[in-house]
């Protein structure tokens, strides 16, 4: 029996307040509107992004709400002017999007759509500034324009990759955020050579997707840097070769870094947010040719500090946000990656619960266990 155009009831696990466990609860998912996509979702799985917002330290709060950004799942139906996707359509929602009409998405160089880039404090639809999302005829905030964490979703037909059916959705959903985060800093931006050094700075799921990249593209050396050395044994399943702890030191690491490289590494990736990480990975790259790539998200009050020398000597700073790819046009050819066997995703997939088990998969993340846990949403 089809449920297009109807109020679809199934559960979702609600945040009614921060740093609270999610509440599994019956909501109703209202039919896509006007270049909205409804979606049932199978797998999805736990970012720290999710955490943050859930946690609810450095923003606005926002509640209640249904968070959740990666994910796999399959097309219900389709609103109105959707002509690119149907029922039945194997997808991942994305947390930005790609509208394909704004100066961003007509230029190859970005990735950055005026329309649909992310935005955190937006709790409602873009067509007409409603939630999609109620108990009992209450709203219920949206989040990253996914809200992944409900048997069913609706999202804007712009932050929707369409992907081979093929593929397993119950692994690849972790390409929808983290995983093409850093996976893409390297091969699309830092962009390593053959036989190059590259500095990973940070070995959570998104340095070490950074360092899989490095690993792709062939790099002979791979140095991770982290200040956790219980990380350093599962990095070398990503290709890193070397070990880095800044604390083990009484120096700068980047001067630790230059030295054990005869002058800096080709390339660095920095994953962490930190100010003092981001000045490192800079300032160990080579002089003229390094390039050093930013992903970690700082802190809204800090600044970069670095003497201009560093740049006359003619190394590169270049930032990124989502690896640079574009989501609707470049994420569903990262997913043939995958199944070329180019690009290795199961060794980041470390736990597994079912839906009902959701906030184990918060537990896990706050201890620092493991890299992705996804969640089976039929179980």
């Amino acid at each position: 029996m089809s449920t297009a155009g109807q109020v679809i009831r199934c559960k979702a696990a609600v945040a009614w307040e921060s740093g609270k466990p999610l509440s599994i609860e019956e909501v109703e998912v209202a039919p896509p509107q006007k270049n909205e996509v409804r979606i049932k979702i199978l797998f999805t799985s736990l970012c720290h992004t999710d955490v943050y917002f859930w946690d609810a330290k450095g923003q606005n709060p926002l509640f209640p709400r249904i968070l959740g950004h990666e994910a796999g799942g399959i097309v219900e139906s389709v609103g109105e002017g959707v002509t690119d996707l149907k029922p039945g359509d194997h997808v991942l929602p994305i947390f930005t999007g790609e509208c394909k009409e704004c100066a961003h998405c007509l230029s190859e160089e970005s990735n950055m759509c005026n329309l649909l880039r992310i935005n955190t404090d937006r709790g409602e639809m873009i067509h007409d500034g409603k939630s999609r999302f109620s108990i009992n005829g209450k709203p219920i905030y949206h989040f990253l324009g996914t809200s992944t964490f409900s048997e069913y979703t609706v999202v804007h037909v712009g932050q929707v990759a369409k992907i081979n059916p093929d593929a397993p959705l119950d692994k690849v959903c972790v390409l929808s955020c983290g995983m093409s985060t850093g996976f893409g800093a390297t091969v699309n931006v830092a962009k390593p050579k053959k036989g190059q050094s590259v500095a990973i700075f940070g070995l959570g799921a998104v340095g070490l997707a950074a360092a899989e990249g490095a690993r792709v593209s062939g790099a002979s050396r791979i140095i991770g840097v982290d200040l956790n050395p219980s990380r350093f044994e599962q990095a070398k399943k990503f290709g890193v070769t070397e070990f880095v702890n800044p604390k083990d030191h009484n120096k700068p690491v980047q001067e630790v870094i230059a030295e054990m490289t005869g002058g800096g590494v080709d390339r660095s990736v920095e994953c962490t947010g930190s100010i003092q990480a981001m000045i490192s990975a800079f300032e160990c790259v080579h002089d003229g040719w390094g390039v050093a790539v930013l992903v970690g998200v700082p802190n809204k009050d800090d600044a970069f500090k670095t003497h201009p020398v560093n740049l006359l000597n003619e190394r590169t700073l270049k930032g990124t946000f989502f690896g640079n790819y574009k989501p609707r046009t470049d994420i569903p050819e990262v997913v043939e990656k995958y199944m070329n066997k180019e690009l290795e995703l199961d060794k980041f997939i470390t736990h597994s619960v079912p839906f009902s088990e959701i906030n184990k998969a918060f537990e896990l993340m706050l201890a620092g266990e493991g890299l992705r846990c996804v969640i089976r949403m039929d179980a």
